[in-house]
């Protein structure tokens, strides 16, 4: 429930890359490690000041094993700083944050840095270890994100959930040419530059490294109503296309978070309060709802109403997703939905930015913080879903 006491000192996070893109090479805990640095290096925080290293990964890309362990060893942190590595689907950045912020309102001392990283660049192909005397061998692509306990697909599946709530085609590729518009719009404007920073290339394929990656490589500025309008539907869906869906992307993102004594012991002034955390956890195809529920069970929890919030980030795991949680925190009332939808992803979401999953959580509340502060101040929820029914949020104030 986390009421007060926790604060969010700094943010930061690398560009998000297109799939075998400019960031490629890099394995996790490398991307990772030099997302700690660069946090401590903006902050002039001592690397001994950090009581522990939290980090959220979806896949082991390259094969990595112990990725938390790993980022803290390939960092300026301490060897000696304890790690923690979350699995929580796409869960597992904010759920990382909100394990943090547990110990800190626990009365854990120091600074901690939590979120997550992935690199689905370097996801392995997977044989499963096996004594095979004769025949063909198949390597199996997680990648594919098959439904493990039935037939079908992570995007067949959505798109039912989405049609059964009265969201069709249409409306997915709507919300998804308005990420791009509000991703634009706030690039140009120079929003993200509070939470993002440049990154030396090391491309996946070869090619130049060095030069700096300073910008996401997803986001589409030829994106229209017509193009996506004609992408084929993917994965056995009726509605999912690759343009109302996010790509595979690579991506760090870290928060610095801890106690009020802890920031005034580093000359540290918050940037945000961390108020709230939820999880939630439903059926195994419920995830176009489940950041809605986790928004709820935090409403709950805070004595507060949908109205008391002034931005709302929820994950784009699909263009549907948002659509559907809008729907569900209106009681589904489209009216009511669509004033919910004005308030959220204001500066576009993973759909237009990417969805490296280990850190979409993490990103998504420093996104919220960003744009709260933008606006002078105010009460911001971030939520996300994680694969096979998930889901978590966190509320900031600032």
């Amino acid at each position: 429930m986390i009421r007060s006491g926790v604060f969010i000192y700094a943010v930061g996070r690398t560009p998000f890359g297109r799939f075998l893109g400019r960031l490629g090479g890099y394995s996790p805990a490398e991307l990772g490690a030099l997302t700690l640095d660069t946090l401590l290096e903006r902050t002039g925080v001592s690397p001994d000041a950090v009581t522990r290293v939290v980090v959220g990964t979806a896949m082991p890309g390259g094969g990595t094993l112990t990725a938390a362990r790993q980022t803290v060893l390939r960092s300026r942190v301490p060897f000696s700083t304890p790690s923690l590595g979350v699995d929580r689907a796409c869960c597992s950045g904010m759920s990382a944050i909100a394990l943090a912020a547990t110990e800190v309102a626990a009365g854990a001392a120091g600074l901690f840095i939590a979120g997550g990283v992935e690199v689905l660049s370097r996801t392995p192909r997977l044989f499963e270890r096996s004594f095979h005397r004769m025949g063909s061998l198949e390597l199996k692509d997680p990648l594919l994100l098959d439904v493990p306990f039935g037939e079908g697909s992570i995007a067949g599946y959505t798109s039912e959930e989405a049609l059964k709530a009265g969201v069709d085609r249409e409306t997915q590729d709507a919300w998804a040419l308005q990420s791009h518009e509000r991703y634009f719009k706030a690039e140009r404007e120079g929003f993200f530059a509070y939470e993002r920073f440049a990154v030396p290339a090391r491309p996946a394929t070869g090619g130049p490294s060095g030069d700096a990656v300073t910008t996401d490589e997803s986001p589409r500025s030829d994106t229209s109503a017509e193009s996506l309008a004609g992408l084929p539907v993917v994965r056995g869906s009726s509605t999912i296309t690759a343009g109302n869906a996010p790509g595979l992307n690579d991506g760090a993102a870290f928060v610095l978070l801890g106690n009020e004594e802890a920031g005034r012991n580093n000359n540290l002034e918050p940037i945000a309060e961390l108020v709230g955390t939820t999880s939630v956890a439903e059926g195994p195809t419920s995830g176009t709802r489940t950041p809605a529920l986790s928004i709820l069970k935090m409403l709950e929890e805070q004595r507060l109403s949908i109205a008391d919030v002034d931005v709302l980030e929820i994950n784009e795991a699909f263009a549907a997703t948002p659509l559907v949680s809008t729907l569900v925190l209106a009681e589904f009332d489209t009216t009511s939905a669509e004033r919910l939808r004005r308030k959220t992803n204001p500066n576009g979401g993973a759909v237009a930015i990417g969805h490296p999953m280990g850190a979409s959580g993490a990103r998504l509340v420093m996104t919220a913080i960003a744009e709260l502060r933008r606006r002078g101040g105010g009460r911001g929820i971030a939520a996300i879903c994680g694969g096979f029914g998930q889901g978590e949020a966190i509320m900031v104030n600032v």
